[in-house]
């Protein structure tokens, strides 16, 4: 195997910082999915580097090299998980075992926090309305009697936008009907995915947890956009984002799951600013250097992966007798 098993590991540290910085050059939207995309690809990309890794260590033990059918005359000493290469891929193994164990903790926290949310937003419990679907059957609006300020999208089946009595009586009657709609394009849009994808990735490579809140900011203007054009009014919007989350700071509710983004969360000032100022002007040459830039990182990155698979495929072919040693 030779040392491109290393890229994917190292590529992040330079990739996530370009993706943050393209993201800023785009609109909302593409700015999540940017985000988003560049996450489930380097951390893909690091899992499969360290797979190689711990793997081709193993093909190096007398068990697994017979179970395998391998000759260990014909494996390169020098491979990695050879004599030189037996820390990194015991650390590589170590290092998934982490991974798994994060991820594991990762659902079962995502798994709790959302069965008590739907728990919390039933038709049993006292001092809860649920509103009926509108019309044009976007997600059903449930009521929490409760006079702490929270409004927050939940995912699951059916989607429902959350929201208590003391967030509702704080807003006006358009800014209500902005908060809503900034509730229902976090559940049109999946966001929930993108934040579960985000998460995911964050464990596979630490360099990618600086994503999670540039990913976050940037759904929630995408939200914010989607709610001002709906209600027709930028200047509502931002109110009603202001006055959000000024009540929920004056009384805070109980912590919501993090895959419930809530129109009140995040950056709210900058997000207000955002929606009151004209659009900036697009900066094109640094958009395009920063997007060839990460484009060329993503496609470092995964070349480096597929030609690290290759080397060690061709590398236990060698050893299975398969192919000529000079071929390798």
């Amino acid at each position: 195997m030779t040392l491109a098993v290393w890229a994917p590991l190292l590529l992040p540290l330079l990739a996530a910082p370009l993706a943050r910085r393209l993201a800023e050059q785009l609109a909302p939207r593409a700015a999540a999915l940017t985000l988003a995309a560049t996450a489930v690809a380097l951390g893909g990309a690091a899992l499969a580097s360290l797979g190689l890794l711990a793997a081709s260590g193993l093909l190096h033990l007398p068990y697994a090299a017979a179970l395998a059918h391998l000759s260990p005359a014909l494996l390169r000493p020098s491979a990695p998980g050879g004599a030189e290469w037996a820390p990194a891929s015991a650390t590589a193994g170590l290092a998934l075992l982490v991974i798994a164990a994060l991820g594991a903790r990762t659902v079962r926290r995502q798994l709790v926090d959302l069965r008590r949310a739907r728990a919390a937003t039933g038709d049993g419990p006292s001092g809860l309305r649920t509103l009926l679907h509108r019309p044009d059957r976007s997600p059903a609006l449930t009521v929490l009697s409760d006079d702490r300020a929270d409004a927050y999208a939940l995912p699951g089946r059916p989607h429902r936008v959350v929201a208590t009595t003391g967030m509702l009586a704080a807003l006006s009657a358009p800014e209500r009907v902005a908060l809503l709609a900034h509730e229902r394009a976090h559940l049109a849009g999946r966001h929930h995915l993108l934040l579960a994808a985000a998460e995911y990735a964050a464990a596979c490579h630490p360099a990618l947890r600086s994503l999670g809140p540039a990913l976050g900011y940037h759904l929630e203007r995408w939200a914010d956009e989607c709610a001002a054009a709906e209600v027709g009014d930028r200047a509502v919007t931002a109110r009603a984002i202001g006055r959000a989350a000024l009540a929920a700071a004056r009384a805070p509710a109980g912590p919501r799951p993090r895959l419930a983004p809530g129109a009140a969360t995040g950056p709210v000032p900058r997000r207000v600013r955002a929606l009151l100022s004209p659009a900036p002007p697009h900066r094109r040459a640094l958009r395009a250097v920063a997007a060839l830039a990460l484009a060329g990182c993503l496609a470092a990155t995964a070349g480096a992966a597929a030609e690290a698979g290759h080397d060690l495929h061709r590398s236990v072919e060698t050893a299975q007798g398969e192919l000529p040693a000079h071929h390798r």
